[in-house]
């Protein structure tokens, strides 16, 4: 027992890192590579998370345990799932990383369902499986997809998030190669490519039910459970037992109605479409920030370094930007100046969404009226304060990978063809709804 107060803060600063280290390698024979992190290679008891969907969510798995302990997946809990819907709804505060952890619980019950029903699935693949979805976000910047391929320009997640991989593949001596094969649908087994990404994948399942429950909006609550119980292999692909066509087609139609009611609702666009143009307008004017966050606003990806562009894009989150739009709102440029100020304090530009094509009047009254309330504004910043745009949905791909629904004959039909079927050629197409965006003045 250490005595006084000098005698404790002496012991303190000898117990430092280079000392704690030595007396380690010393006394504990252990012997640690440079760059080694303790947890992870200590001995892997099992892990559970207690979650607000699903409960219990274990992690049983030494490989697993180590992929969510690293600094790249624990940079999730710092980026909204939703960017900017919880100014419309604002229990939607929650993370990738819970929405990860929610599609790695679906996907541990899927893959002991398809093994209870004698489908080939080894300890290897299963483990692979589940830090494919794990990691299948991984690759996603500040406020998601708002930001996609805005802020590392041209970029979207999916190639961020198998740069990441194959980076946290190196680091654990090869141990995600089949995870990487499943990620990138070269694996011999397409069926578990599916169900991380496809129309009916354990991602949407999750994320379907997970913002449903955080924004209170009903619609998108799917049966996730029954769905994953009719789950079964048909010539090594995802396929649904007949009893789930309800249960299919309910999910499509919540999807549909999530999409409309929450993802591109007029005013979380706003919001999000004014965070895209702040950041071109910091691009362009060449706007200080901090620095992680500057090197990625002003360096191409196909011109610099890609190591050096994947360092610091890992270590960006939705903090990073906030704290740059605060700066910026004491900015001397008045138009970057005036955004940040609006989107911090909820004041967003007015939006109006309509089936027909903005008419070229209507952006010209929107302009004058700017105008006469800024006599000296210029064409160039009126691109920022005044602008158009489309919001797309698809219900369901048809030209894309299809939902298949296997019947008891041994038939496949896909989910549109079905008797009496609801999921019908109508709501294959691609649903688009034009806008128009403006400062109120």
């Amino acid at each position: 027992m250490i005595g006084n107060t000098a005698e404790r803060k002496k012991t303190f600063v000898l117990l430092r890192a280079p000392f704690v280290s030595w007396w380690f390698k010393k006394h504990m024979r252990l012997s640690f590579p440079p760059n080694a992190r303790l947890l992870p290679h200590m001995s892997f008891k099992g892990k559970i998370i207690n979650d607000p969907i699903y409960g219990f969510i274990s992690i049983d798995d030494p490989v697993v345990f180590r992929v969510v302990s690293h600094p790249y997946y624990q940079r999730l809990r710092r980026i909204y799932q939703m960017a900017f819907a919880h100014l419309v709804y604002p229990g939607a505060v929650h993370t990738r990383m819970a929405h990860s952890l929610g599609a790695y619980h679906l996907m541990c019950q899927a893959l002991g369902e398809l093994q209870r029903k004698g489908i080939d699935i080894t300890p290897d693949e299963a483990t692979a499986a589940k830090v494919a979805i794990l990691l299948h976000d991984v690759g996603h910047g500040p406020f998601s997809h708002a930001l996609e391929g805005t802020l590392v320009q041209g970029v979207h997640h999916e190639t961020m998030s198998r740069l990441i991989m194959e980076h946290l593949n190196a680091e654990l001596n090869g141990a995600l190669d089949i995870a990487l094969a499943i990620f990138n649908n070269t694996y011999h087994k397409p069926f578990l490519h599916q169900l991380v990404s496809g129309q009916l994948d354990v991602d949407r399942m999750d994320y379907l039910n997970r913002d449903s429950f955080f924004t209170g909006v009903s619609e998108g609550v799917i049966g996730y459970d029954r769905i994953i119980k009719m789950l079964t292999v048909h010539n090594g692909q995802l396929m649904v037992e007949e009893k789930a066509v309800y249960s299919i087609e309910k999910f499509l139609v919540a999807r549909r109605l999530m999409y409309w009611q929450v993802y591109l609702h007029k005013t979380v666009l706003a919001a999000e479409q004014m965070l895209v143009r702040i950041v071109r307008r910091a691009r362009e004017i060449g706007a200080g920030c901090h620095p992680n966050l500057h090197y990625v606003l002003h360096n191409r990806p196909d011109t610099e370094d890609a190591a050096e562009l994947l360092r610091r894009f890992t270590m960006l989150d939705d903090v990073d930007v906030m704290m740059a739009i605060k700066e910026w709102q004491q900015h001397p440029d008045r138009v970057l100046a005036t955004m940040c100020t609006c989107l911090l304090n909820r004041n967003l530009f007015k939006i109006k969404l309509q089936s027909e094509p903005i008419a070229p009047e209507v952006i010209e009254q929107k302009k004058t009226a700017i105008r006469q309330a800024h006599p000296d504004v210029t064409e160039e910043e009126l691109g920022y304060l005044v602008f158009t745009g489309e919001a797309r949905n698809t219900t369901y791909k048809t030209d894309d990978e299809r939902i298949n629904i296997l019947f008891k004959d041994g038939q496949v039909r896909d989910i549109s063809q079905v008797d009496n079927a609801l999921i019908q050629q109508s709501l294959a197409a691609t649903v688009g709804k034009q806008y128009i965006c403006y400062l109120s003045v």
